[in-house]
């Protein structure tokens, strides 16, 4: 767990709030384990009060659980509730993926491009953190692509659930390299424009990784030490 880097003050709660989901989501934290208060503090070079803003908004996304007089921990999110969020993220990104073609300029195409082109490059050196923010801002340009404040809103509180389960799955080979294929299929409906083509493959590129995160459990050995 890389805790060195101090945190500048401009944009203290902003930077604050993304490297603790970072360490939830990139499985620094475990699920179940209780957030080390003090040692975040020394090690970001903040105070309690800001740490504990932080930690209110990734509880209002579901990332940890806050508990009276005894701080908080990372959130386990069950099996039975990933069942029930993904199909429902599915959903949303059809939804958006519909709308983004048809509301998105050439110019937010373009830059949804550069995003890809710089996925695409982390994948090839194999590099998951730089290949996964790429991947979680293409997303999020297509879902404010789509013009709907409400869509995007739901999504945001659901995805937030499920970002520790997307980051964990493209650790292995097989679904990363087919996510790619996934992803490259998808610029091409974006560039045609093709509102249903791109909406049937983002509702499937989720489903997958659903598929891949439920096979990746039932494969994990029944006493692993191992998140």
């Amino acid at each position: 767990m890389n805790l060195t880097k101090r945190i500048k003050r401009p944009t203290l709660h902003e930077e604050l709030v993304e490297r603790l989901r970072n360490l939830v989501v990139e499985d620094a934290l475990k699920p179940g384990e209780k957030v080390p208060e003090k040692d975040l503090c020394e090690s970001f070079g903040v105070s309690r009060t800001p740490l504990r803003e932080a930690l209110k908004v990734l509880a209002s996304e579901g990332l940890v659980v806050l508990q009276a007089n005894r701080g908080a921990r990372v959130a386990e999110v069950t099996p039975e509730e990933l069942e029930k969020t993904f199909p429902v993220i599915a959903m949303l990104e059809q939804l958006a993926g519909e709308l983004a073609c048809k509301n998105l300029s050439d110019a937010g195409i373009a830059s949804i491009e550069k995003r890809h082109e710089a996925m695409v490059k982390a994948f090839h050196a194999r590099d998951i953190k730089s290949y996964f923010q790429a991947n979680q801002d293409i997303h999020a340009a297509l879902i404010e692509g789509a013009r709907n404040d409400i869509l995007e809103s739901h999504h945001r509180l659901l995805a937030a659930r499920v970002r520790r389960a997307r980051f964990m799955v493209n650790l292995s080979d097989e679904r990363w390299a087919q996510a790619i294929q996934e992803h490259e299929q998808m610029m091409d409906k974006l560039r045609e424009r093709d509102a249903d083509g791109l909406g049937r493959l983002m509702k499937m590129h989720m489903m997958n990784k659903y598929a891949a995160h439920i096979k990746a459990l039932s494969d994990k050995p029944e006493h692993s030490d191992q998140s």
